[in-house]
């Protein structure tokens, strides 16, 4: 660890954060892949290409977490056990498009808490690395919640 500069105690303390936004990053995007194969309806071209959009731009964030835990010299949580026991998100069944959308606006909720703290834990640690990569994922999440948003509105 002595190559980046953090104690041990602190770089502990935001790879739990980032373990935990690893966790919830991999059970949203399953459930949008569920999402993005279960909708039908009038709304199946928007939602469909939407759900495609998130999850593969999960996808990319979920690499880049566990890059970052792999770059403060930790472990990435790395399987499915691990990630169901740790996640606040839960998976979800197939549900209308409506309750699809408002699922994932509580996912967004979910996550954004988790990356609030993160950022705190990490300013608390001077690790501008993990507050660059967390900021830009909270700034897109934020971004697209208000989009979701918009969706629901009559």
């Amino acid at each position: 660890m002595n190559y980046l500069g953090f104690s041990e105690a602190k770089v502990l303390e935001t790879v739990g954060h980032l373990n935990q936004l690893l966790a919830n990053y991999q059970v949203y995007y399953q459930n949008l892949r569920n999402y993005h194969w279960n909708v039908n309806g009038k709304h199946f071209f928007d939602l469909h290409i939407q759900f495609e959009n998130l999850y593969n731009e999960a996808k990319v964030s979920i690499d880049e977490i566990a890059e970052r835990i792999l770059t403060l010299r930790m472990s990435p949580m790395s399987t499915l056990t691990e990630y169901l026991k740790s996640s606040q998100i839960k998976e979800k069944s197939t549900a209308s498009p409506k309750e699809m959308v408002e699922s994932i606006l509580q996912n967004h909720k979910i996550l954004i808490v988790n990356m609030r703290e993160l950022l705190s834990v990490a300013a608390d640690s001077d690790d501008e690395g993990t507050i660059d990569l967390v900021a830009g994922f909270l700034g897109s999440i934020e971004k697209k919640s208000w989009m979701l948003d918009a969706w629901l509105q009559e």
